[in-house]
């Protein structure tokens, strides 16, 4: 009998673990946290920053997981921004390239045309693949992948709605908001997007015709960027701008002139100081109504598309911060301290859904610092050296600061400039307009900003930002050797300028 009572209970045991690993198993397919206890790390949003913490946090040995409700990782950047906006970018210029520009390179093409259809699925097949690459890191690193829509129910525990249904609660030590930002609509609920004929830069990425006319408004850096695809695929287009340049927050005045001087002559056209205040669909068309910032004119252009490209907001809708006792400024951002903790110290905020440029590299920049702070205590984002790029051709790029800001500081700073003209890499590849230019702190040379327009700006960049980072001087720069014939070596002949003469020039 006692024997029997023992094989019933090594049975019973046996059922008992086999079916609790069944369940943990159902539940990692699920994605849903396991009875094992709550995570060491929790991070909602699956964007950049959300993404690159979560594979940090893992590494670093914290049990970790990531909740994302768009059912793709990699957020509004790999989705539905930064990655697919390149692939058009690149496509539509090796397309403009190829009709306008070989033909003086000794290259004989014709009867070139635009196939929008395989642009478009070219740019989708970049995008899918980027997206199951952040999966099978999640898979490599152990992080668990919640697919669903999360909402606090207290401080450390939340509610995930789950995409394919039924919900689930997810406790954590330390959380990280990462949800990053939204479309910001137009002031004043003037202009209603519909993603057809009005569109933000998500539909701007899916239009299945060329159109004739297009307006663009607002001159930041993803309306030019679009404004430039669009254009060079053969639409008219005209960006409409409040302010008096192009390029929004952050670039130097004289880059932003030259800027404007370029796309223009590849056949942008800009009506600046120019306040936008209506757009009507009327006759297959839209009509946007325009009033010159002083008020004194007023100007209707018509237009097949309107592209609405105003600026981005914090993005935190459903997720019942108040539960949490998180706290929102003024201006809808996730309130922080200097070790990107809330008012709830045991959660963490980072990238667009806070304070500073919404730039995806800045966001991954905190997500790691974020999570160094969760397990070491210590965390570093130098927010004086974070580039900004513009992805038109020529490429805008640039990092800390301006001349006007030096100006309205009262630095004293010495400027360097040298133009790709006299690169002799620019010449042979027939790409010569734009320059790179320094500043540099007049009585210590330190780099203080760089800002170059031309060819493979966005990469050069790069060593301007980790001059800043180590606190180089122009002389510094002068004096490293540079490849030739190499683009970068403008980039040394401006530093070379800024503490002395260059040579080349």
């Amino acid at each position: 009998m006692l024997q029997l009572q023992r094989a019933t209970q090594k049975h019973v045991s046996r059922r008992l673990r086999r079916a609790t690993l069944q369940l943990g198993a159902w539940q990692a397919h699920r994605g849903l946290a396991t009875p094992s206890g709550p995570y060491d790390a929790l991070i909602i949003g699956g964007g950049p920053g959300g993404y690159v913490a979560a594979i940090k946090a893992a590494q670093l040995g914290l049990k970790t997981a990531c909740v994302e409700k768009r059912g793709a990782l990699g957020g509004t950047c790999l989705n539905v921004g930064c990655i697919p906006s390149k692939a058009m970018l690149n496509n539509s210029h090796l397309y403009h390239q190829t009709k306008h520009d070989l033909q003086k390179r000794g290259i004989d093409v014709s009867d070139v045309s635009l196939n929008l259809p395989q642009m478009l699925k070219s740019k989708e097949q970049s995008v899918t693949s980027l997206t199951k690459g952040i999966e099978m890191l999640f898979k490599q690193n152990k992080v668990d992948y919640i697919r669903g829509a999360a909402s606090f129910v207290s401080p450390n525990r939340v509610a995930v709605k789950l995409l394919d249904g039924g919900e689930t609660e997810v406790e954590a030590t330390n959380i990280i908001i990462a949800t990053g930002s939204e479309v910001a609509p137009f002031p004043g609920g003037a202009i209603e997007i519909d993603e057809q004929q009005i569109v933000s830069s998500t539909g701007a990425l899916e239009l299945q015709e060329v159109p004739g006319k297009m307006v663009v408004i607002g001159g930041g850096i993803i309306g030019l960027e679009m404004g430039s695809v669009w254009s060079r695929l053969g639409a008219e287009v005209t960006v409409v701008e409040f302010l008096g340049g192009i390029g929004g927050a952050g670039i130097d005045e004289e880059v932003a002139k030259q800027f404007q001087k370029l796309l223009a002559k590849q056949g942008l056209k800009f009506k600046l100081n120019t306040k936008v205040l209506s757009a009507e669909k009327r006759d297959g068309k839209v009509f946007v109504k325009t009033q010159s910032a002083k008020g004194d004119k007023e100007e209707t252009l018509e237009a097949d598309v309107v592209l609405v490209s105003v600026g981005r907001r914090p993005y935190t809708e459903g997720l019942n911060l108040e539960a949490a006792g998180v706290q929102l400024d003024n201006k809808g951002r996730v309130v922080i301290d200097d070790q990107f903790a809330t008012s709830a110290k045991h959660i963490r905020c980072i990238g667009d859904v806070t304070f500073g440029p919404m730039l995806a590299h800045k966001a991954e920049e905190e997500g790691i610092a974020a999570v160094e702070h969760i397990k070491h205590g210590h965390g570093h984002v130098n927010y004086n050296a974070i580039p900004s790029v513009v992805y038109t051709h020529p490429e805008v790029a640039w990092v800390g600061k301006t001349e006007q800001d030096l100006k309205a500081a009262g630095v004293k700073y010495n400027v360097g400039k040298f133009p790709f003209a006299a690169n002799s890499r620019a010449k042979t590849n027939l790409d010569t307009e734009g320059f790179v230019k320094f500043l540099s702190e007049k009585e210590t040379d330190r780099i203080l900003g760089v800002h170059i327009i031309g060819p493979n700006a966005g990469e050069m960049i790069s060593e301007a930002v980790l001059a800043m980072e180590y606190g180089a001087s122009s002389e510094d720069i002068a004096r490293t050797t540079h490849a030739h014939p190499t683009l970068s070596e403008a980039f040394k002949e401006a530093a070379m300028a800024a503490y002395s003469k260059p040579i080349h020039f």
